[in-house]
């Protein structure tokens, strides 16, 4: 689909846009409530549950605000959806300091919603250390660049009626399919997919902010990937999809409000679950962070 289809009507200026990921940014700033104690507030979207980025980035953003060491930043986070959250009310984030070494620090996060543990992540921060050796995957050759592909508005213009009032909200984070919209590849099987991504708008230099923000998107199209072998899309009908488990090693440096490349791959489906890993690159190809997450993917009718 080229980049010159009209766009819709009724779609978010560029300066929605920015407001939608200042209101992002505001969304991960968390209130310190207690020492080691943190709450955070949801959004006022009508959702069944918290997006599992939202959880995700708020968690880290609690576990980094109890590493004082200057210039120690998240290397790796594993973390497990226990339950699924409730977006009216706010979320509190217990942080328990597990260690702090000469160069490592590690943190388990706690979020907790009606007196239970909704949300778990355990977190390590490593002090940036240069030299040694040094080796990477490549990135997939042959990439259309971002700037010749449709955004998502456009992209999914087709379906908006479809979609409903979530394709004319403001978004956050601008994301380009590569290989075609999840609802126009039905039917065709495939085992991997390939999405440009970045902050729509701009951020501040942060690399707290920056991995945050990295987290709350690497969880919108990931276990989507489980599917295409089958020639299936997220609103099949009867099938039930939830994030169980999420995973993230930081490798190289990065900017998300620059374009980066997440090149996604089906690991495994079957027994009710789906894995999916990921490689997120910068757009010179170096590689910046790692994902594999698992997630429900059954059928209830």
């Amino acid at each position: 689909m080229s980049s010159t289809s009209p766009a819709p009507p009724n779609i978010p200026t560029a300066q929605e846009n920015q407001q939608a990921l200042d209101d992002l940014v505001t969304l991960l700033d968390l209130e310190a409530i207690e020492v080691n104690m943190f709450r955070g507030a949801s959004t006022d979207e009508d959702r069944v549950r918290v997006f599992g980025g939202q959880v995700a980035g708020q968690a880290l953003i609690a576990a980094s605000r109890t590493v004082d060491e200057p210039g120690r930043h998240v290397h790796s986070l594993h973390a497990y959806f226990l339950r699924p959250g409730d977006p009216k009310l706010p979320i509190l984030y217990e942080v328990d300091r597990i260690r702090d070494g000469r160069s490592f620090s590690t943190r388990r996060v706690v979020a907790i919603q009606h007196g239970r543990a909704i949300f778990n992540l355990q977190a390590s921060f490593h002090d940036e250390e240069t030299g040694g050796p040094d080796h990477q995957i490549e990135m997939d050759e042959g990439m259309t660049p971002p700037e010749q592909l449709p955004d998502f508005h456009t992209r999914m213009a087709p379906y908006a009626e479809q979609i409903g009032d979530w394709y004319h909200r403001p978004r956050p984070i601008d994301l380009r399919y590569v290989d075609g919209d999840p609802m126009g590849r039905r039917g065709e099987s495939h085992t991997g997919q390939h999405v440009w991504l970045r902050a729509n708008g701009v951020l501040p230099d942060d690399p707290v902010l920056q991995a945050c923000v990295l987290t709350y998107a690497s969880d919108m199209t990931l276990l989507d990937t489980t599917l295409l072998p089958f020639g299936l899309s997220y609103d099949h009908p009867g099938l039930q999809m939830a994030s169980l488990d999420h995973a993230m090693w930081f490798h190289r440096p990065f900017q998300v409000d620059e374009w980066l490349l997440y090149q996604q791959q089906a690991i495994s489906t079957g027994g009710a679950r789906g894995l999916a890993g990921g490689a997120i690159f910068t757009a010179d190809g170096a590689l910046a962070v790692s994902v594999v997450q698992e997630g429900l993917a059954r059928f209830t009718q």
